[in-house]
């Protein structure tokens, strides 16, 4: 892998303003559902890293008088995908603060669709149902880690320049439903080498005083490599990536002349950083009617490499992205039936006719760590590379569209002439069976067309489809008519947002979605076309069309209507029936002609404001407490007293804890390694965003009021020989809500 180089800007003056900017939104790590595989027991009990909201600004510069012309904004979260309510609210607070500069028109918000999230933050009831209704919480924290991301992007904008760069990675997807796939046309199929995509689309920022800044890829791949069954928060093999390059990047700005820092004492530096890290809870935030003393423990409110922001620039951003992410996976060891050890059904991803048996295996099986950081790493190689290598200038202007589309009842007009209607939203009974990274139960399977008598009644008493819908959404059998359930608030989106942005010749499809891999290809053949032929010669065979994944709301998924047909769980999971990818073929066409022709679009209709009808059913903490003659931070089980380790073992230490509900720790940790420096002080090393440490969180019982917190750290092998110690922080809420900060401290040991 070649190295990342602080190489002086280039001499081309630049025409764009870019900023970037990176916040916590990791959300409650107890208690809360997590989203993706909508399995009731996967709740929330600590975190293997911190998610985040990564964003980039791009402002063009106008030189006629010296102002600033249009700009975009593109959001990155930690999160499954993203959610109506949350856009909706991040650009009320948008249009608070900044007026008009920020709207949902220049404004996308993308999830990466890692599935170890706190759900609970979208509006519609299907997607709450697992998470006991809406999660004030976790919705919160998405919320203001959006918007401050943002806030720190507006305030670094400074001039800089935007490189392109692309490749192909071979090692990190595989197609999850190949007998899908395959059903789409033979000369199609032709004109790709592979069933799924393996190029890689990355933006390289580099301030022009500064050199470079971060980078933003585009990858197809799920967010799957932790498997239903993980309760720790994380964010998946692209959070690792991300984690990844940001490190790799800060260290090499360490390593060079104007950084250099003695690792073994940085007390100077570490005091001023602790003293403004502490803050005060935020009642608001928390939802509580009181935060007792209000005091965080004054800890490092981030790892070490973030004490290297300087006067000098900030620290490294590196986000990445999802795409047309609908059939993909990383468990490229394929699918395996775990009765057997042989591969599954083709068709049909079963094992003896059992969904649950078959499960596809990631490339450290069984071991979903070791997978999940083989895939980030994967994708961090590729992008480094990239980066590295990153030549081509985009130079063109600043452009966006934006459109709202009712998708229930939308009329097509298909190439052979003939004019269809999309259908309100349905699921059909190959969306029971969920796929092979997380399958379903009982006797559903993929690539149904036809269900069954029982598992028809139970949906039909849900609400029965007309038969308008039954023939509306043929030849998926409709398994629940979610469409056309609106009680107490409708459980599926109707009206949906479609966006373009545009920089210079490359070119981001904010899509609400997951597009298989086909789908991905049609939809972005039909843009680039537009933009070529309705430009007048502004846009080229250069134009670089990416497809942004998950962005602005969520609406399952879409499939090329030859997907559809064989009705495995991407076409049972495509809302708005067989012509729903035309129909975002059509729409997307529209907004790219305006785009090329410099002309206005109509907004469409408004979506539902849903969040004043949303029920929230998830019990509040009540009380912590410890066991008489114990206190919060107690040690329960600690490494003996001077003992010694060397890199590669694993230091396990457990403590007297409490709910981590009662305070998020935002921008701070719950658990903390720290070094003996010189003179006596304790420096802090790792913390719960780094890979190697993990804080994991558990009751005795279920309704028990007394909790546990076990840091596991595995020493790396790059660490400094020396005396360690582990730190857990924690808050308290007693019976009468106030809240409590404590802190626990192992014994001191030896690292060789």
């Amino acid at each position: 892998m070649q190295v990342f180089h602080q190489e002086k800007p280039m001499p081309q003056s630049s025409r764009y303003l870019i900023g970037l900017g990176s916040y916590d939104i990791t959300g409650p790590a107890a208690d809360v559902n997590m989203m993706g595989y909508a399995n009731p027991l996967q709740n929330a009990a600590g975190i293997h890293i911190r998610l985040r909201a990564r964003t980039f600004i791009v402002a063009e510069k106008n030189v006629a008088n010296s102002g600033v012309g249009n700009r975009v904004v593109f959001v990155n979260l930690d999160a499954c995908m993203a959610s109506q309510a949350v856009t909706n609210k991040v650009i009320e607070r948008l249009r608070n603060r900044y007026g008009d500069m920020y709207s949902e028109k220049n404004v996308a918000i993308s999830g990466t669709h890692t599935h170890s999230g706190p759900g609970g933050y979208l509006q519609y009831v299907l997607y709450i149902i697992t998470s006991m209704g809406f999660v004030r919480q976790s919705f919160n924290a998405i919320v203001d880690g959006i918007e401050n991301s943002i806030i720190q992007a507006h305030n670094n904008l400074r001039p800089g320049s935007l490189f392109v760069n692309q490749g192909d990675l071979f090692d990190a997807n595989i197609n999850r439903s190949p007998s899908a796939y395959l059903n789409n046309p033979s000369e199609e199929r032709a004109r790709y080498p592979h069933n799924v995509d393996k190029e890689m689309t990355l933006l390289k920022f580099v301030d022009s005083e500064w050199g470079p800044l971060g980078a933003f890829n585009w990858f197809a791949v799920h967010g799957t490599s932790m498997s239903r069954d993980n309760k720790l928060i994380s964010g998946d093999n692209k959070g690792v990536a991300a984690r990844l390059m940001e490190d790799f990047y800060d260290q090499q700005l360490v390593e060079q002349g104007d950084w250099m820092v003695d690792w073994s004492d940085t007390t100077d530096i570490l005091s001023s950083a602790i003293a403004k890290s502490a803050k005060k809870a935020s009642a608001r935030f928390l939802g509580l009617g009181s935060t007792g003393d209000g005091e965080r423990p004054e800890i490092i409110h981030n790892r070490v490499r973030n004490l290297f922001r300087s006067a000098k620039g900030s620290r490294f951003v590196a986000a990445f992205c999802q795409s047309n992410v609908g059939d993909t996976s990383p468990n490229v060891q394929g699918a395996v039936c775990l009765d057997t050890g042989i591969a599954c059904d083709f068709n049909h991803s079963t094992c003896n006719g059992k969904s649950e048996l078959c499960i596809g295996r990631g490339p450290g099986y069984p071991d979903d760590f070791v997978s999940t950081t083989i895939i980030g790493e994967r994708q961090f190689k590729k992008a480094a590379q990239l980066f590295d290598s990153a030549t081509e200038l985009l130079k063109g202007p600043i452009g966006y569209r934006h459109k709202h589309i009712d998708f229930s009842n939308l009329e097509v007009a298909l190439s052979n002439g003939a004019k269809v209607h999309t259908c309100p939203a349905a699921v059909g009974f190959s969306f029971a069976a969920g796929t092979t990274d997380g399958p379903g139960a009982f006797d559903f399977k993929q690539g149904d067309p036809q269900g069954n008598t029982f598992w028809r009644i139970v949906g039909g008493a849900l609400k029965p489809p007309s038969k308008a819908q039954i023939n509306c959404q043929k030849p998926k059998p409709v398994l629940i008519d979610t469409g056309e359930m609106l009680h107490p608030y409708p459980w599926a989106p109707s009206i949906l947002p479609i966006q373009i942005l545009r920089v210079g010749q490359m070119v981001i499809l904010s899509v609400p979605a997951e597009f298989t891999t086909m789908a991905g290809r049609r939809l972005r053949d039909a843009v680039k076309t537009t933009l070529i032929e309705e430009g007048g010669g502004e846009f080229g065979e250069d134009v670089k069309v990416v497809i942004a994944g998950l962005t602005n709301a969520y609406s399952q998924y879409v499939t090329t209507y030859e997907e559809y047909e064989v009705q495995r769980y991407e076409g049972a999971s495509t809302l708005y029936g067989p012509h729903t990818l035309s129909g975002y073929i059509q729409e997307f066409k529209k907004l790219a002609a305006a785009l090329a022709r410099g002309e206005s679009v109509e907004e469409g209709p408004s979506p539902p404001q849903l969040l004043d009808k949303q029920l929230e059913l998830l019990p509040p903490v009540v009380v912590d407490s410890t066991p008489t003659g114990s206190s919060f931070g107690d040690v329960i089980e600690d490494v003996p007293a001077n003992s010694s380790f060397t890199r590669g073992n694993i230091v396990t230490v457990k403590f007297w804890s409490a709910c981590p509900r009662n305070d998020l720790f935002s921008e701070s940790t719950f658990a903390l390694v720290e070094y003996l420096g010189k003179g006596g002080n304790w420096v802090p090393t790792y913390d719960d965003d780094d890979l190697c440490l993990r804080f994991m969180w558990d009751r005795p019982s279920l309704k028990s009021p007394h909790s546990h917190a076990t840091l596991r750290w595995e020493i790396p092998d790059t660490v400094q020989p020396g005396l360690y110690r582990i730190r857990h922080f924690g808050a308290a809420k007693h019976l009468f809500g106030s809240v409590q900060h404590f802190v626990g401290t192992s014994n001191t040991f030896r690292v060789y």
